[in-house]
């Protein structure tokens, strides 16, 4: 997928709901390039770079998936807290490479770090700090099993490092988030701001995702950004309590991707004043900006699956538990019936009675009330009298669709986000390789 980027910002989508459109700003000591390695032999961009001159603390949640990326391998491998870089390539996967796989991203790692100790000793007048390879992370997203294309990387790699640019214009972060597109039919960006005692700090970030999407931490990935100075330890927590309703709450088709990578970045250069832990007072405004950002690219996700025509919230409360409620939001979220039928716009409601019962959790089916939006179909173990078919099938129009289960037998709840499987899914996927 070829996006224009100058096309793309004069008609930005409107995604009411489903995600918000937002301008990103430059976040201080971070420099972006992304260019053509031509691995889809079209010329588009593919291959992103990004780079901290004075390094940035870090923090990463990766796939639950027992095959994985050698990206991530290479990246779990790093015991820094402190890194220099993170390289992305698009196209490739580097899943299922065996050892041609983890030799090149070796060879890889020497070769950029080479470059971008060269640019810094040029910018230096011949003297600069060597950046090493165990600074540098990767990320790839693509085809599982093909041949990692080392040599095109590698000969990209100075002109990729030439191309850093500090000054980030909304054409940059445009141009990133477009390099590492696969079946995304769009750019996936967000931006947030907040303060931390008395700075104002910003939170830049860019993701790709459109099938295989079902994280457990599709092909899915998402990279932030901040110029707030947080311990790597405390970026770790607040990134994974903030996971937990936002990218863990999502599905297009229920498959966990093999590269699945959420990274946060902090290039320090807004100075906070001392943290002493993750639940510390001035970290409150912080979380809650991760958390909107978050959610905000999670639904760009969803209403982005592919050949999804409609976004669906799924909302279960008043379960015994807020895992009970997540297990039974998934079951009616993941199901290929229900699904077909809110793309066939059909209020077939006994496709949600279904899926909770397939999910093995101790209900009262005669408590069990379901809405369509505010329209309720069922109650009290049977259809509801307030049922009406005409209003309904109306309602099943709208692109934006809210499903709520009150299972009335405790106090937990959950909501996730899906979207519609139609026709087009399967195109798409049958044509993936070509």
């Amino acid at each position: 997928m070829t996006i224009n980027v100058k096309n793309f910002l004069k008609d930005k989508p409107k995604l009411s709901k489903m995600g918000e459109f937002q301008e990103l700003q430059p976040i201080e000591g971070l420099e972006i390039s992304a260019i053509s390695a031509d691995l889809y032999g079209t010329g588009r961009d593919d291959l992103c770079l990004f780079y901290f001159k004075d390094g940035a603390n870090y923090a990463a949640v990766y796939t639950n998936n027992s095959i994985c990326s050698e990206s991530i391998t290479w990246n779990r491998q790093i015991r820094k807290k402190f890194i220099k870089a993170l390289m992305v390539n698009t196209k490739n996967a580097n899943t299922f490479t065996g050892t041609q796989g983890s030799e090149a991203l070796q060879s890889l790692s020497k070769n950029l770090s080479k470059n971008l100790t060269l640019r810094e000793a040029q910018k230096k007048g011949g003297t600069s700090q060597v950046i090493k390879p165990n600074e540098i992370l990767f990320a790839s997203t693509g085809v599982i099993g093909e041949k990692f294309p080392i040599q095109q990387i590698k000969n990209s790699t100075p002109h990729l490092v030439e191309k850093l640019r500090d000054k980030q214009n909304k054409f940059i972060w445009f141009k990133a988030a477009s390099s590492i597109m696969t079946t995304d039919t769009r750019p996936k960006l967000a931006y947030e701001e907040c303060r931390i005692w008395n700075k104002d700090i910003r939170l830049s970030a860019i993701a790709k995702g459109s099938g295989m999407i079902s994280p457990n931490m599709a092909t899915m990935l998402a990279f932030i950004f901040t110029d707030a100075d947080i311990p790597s330890i405390f970026l770790k927590s607040l990134l994974k309590r903030a996971m937990t309703n936002t990218f863990n709450a999502i599905t297009v088709d229920s498959d966990t991707s093999t590269n699945d990578m959420v990274a946060i970045f902090s290039s320090n250069k807004v100075k906070t004043g001392k943290i002493y832990n993750v639940l510390d007072p001035k970290l409150k405004d912080f979380e809650m900006a991760l958390q909107r950002l978050l959610l905000n690219l999670a639904k760009q996700i969803v209403s982005d699956g592919e050949g999804a025509k409609k976004f669906i919230t799924v909302k279960v409360t008043n379960a015994r538990s807020q895992q009970m409620a997540k297990n039974i939001a998934f079951s009616i979220a993941n199901s290929p019936l229900f699904k077909t039928a809110m793309a066939g716009e059909d209020p077939n409601w006994g496709r949600i009675i279904m899926a909770i019962g397939k999910s093995g959790e101790k209900i009262s089916p005669d408590k069990i009330e379901i809405k369509f939006g505010e329209l309720k179909v069922a109650e009290k173990g049977r259809i509801s009298e307030e049922y009406n078919e005409e209003k309904l099938k109306e309602y099943m129009k709208w692109d934006d669709l809210s499903i709520e289960v009150n299972l009335k037998i405790g106090q937990g709840s959950f909501e996730c986000y899906t979207c519609d499987l139609t026709n087009e899914y399967i195109n798409i996927n049958a044509d993936y390789r070509n």
